[in-house]
């Protein structure tokens, strides 16, 4: 497990939480792996009824850590950390929570389309940058998000990589509550506290059946998009649109 991925176990309550502040919460290869074990356990656990993912520190997650992502990547990125993460989160059947704050960039909105609600606070944003570095959409988010959001609004936030805020998330269905500021950790032991007061079989059986049919296309569109997300990491392309985006960082 990742010293950056801590997991928590509470009674039938499995907390997941991104911890690395200092980086933004940026992911690494290591964390990819944490979190595709721990969403992996998750399936063949069956006392478990409600899974959470947080964000420690100002933000949700930074998206990939770059540097990191294009460093200790394998030559063959047919099957990385990253893959056997949406694979699992794609094929959950445990109630999946996530609470956003800060920012959300890249997997950090895409993970969340496959999470069954997701609380944010009104100040989060939320952007999908992967044109901008020269790369395409992951997670099988060029089938969900024109779903949820329409195909207009998906360019705008896939092609055009308009960032935008919690409204607009909700509106476009990403996410399912929008809470004040400071509200974030209580509106989550809110709604933790309500599914864990369900009935267990009834709740992860009504989870099930949300997804039903749906897996395969999912996990269909994953493949396409995987697929043209390495060719991609090895092309000129993208290592020019990486290269530009750490100057205009230093520069800033």
């Amino acid at each position: 497990m990742s010293e950056h991925v801590r997991t928590e176990r509470r009674d039938a309550l499995l907390a997941i939480t991104l911890a690395r502040p200092e980086r933004r919460n940026a992911i690494t290869i290591a964390m990819y792996s944490a979190l595709a074990d721990a969403i992996e356990s998750a399936a063949d656990d069956p006392e478990l009824r409600v899974v959470t993912i947080t964000g420690e520190g100002p933000d949700f997650t930074a998206g990939n850590d770059l540097n990191d992502f294009l460093t200790a990547l394998p030559r063959d990125s047919g099957d990385i950390p990253v893959w056997r993460l949406l694979r699992a989160l794609a094929r959950n059947e445990v109630p999946l929570v996530a609470a956003v704050q800060g920012n959300a960039v890249g997997i950090g909105t895409t993970m969340l389309l496959h999470c069954d609600l997701v609380i944010a606070q009104e100040s989060a944003r939320f952007s999908l940058p992967f044109v901008d570095l020269g790369l395409v959409p992951e997670a099988a988010s060029s089938l969900l998000l024109p779903g949820l959001a329409g195909r207009r609004r998906a360019a705008r936030y896939l092609l055009l990589a308009e960032p935008f805020g919690a409204s607009a998330a909700i509106e476009a269905g990403i996410v399912s509550h929008v809470v004040a500021d400071g509200a974030l950790d209580g509106a989550l032991a809110d709604i933790v506290a309500r599914l864990l007061a369900k009935p267990a079989a009834a709740l992860r059986l009504t989870q099930k059946l949300l997804r039903k049919g749906a897996a395969d296309a999912v996990l269909e569109r994953m493949e396409l998009e995987n697929g043209h997300f390495s060719e991609r990491l090895q092309s000129a392309e993208v290592r020019d649109a990486i290269a530009a985006f750490f100057q205009a960082r230093s520069r800033s």
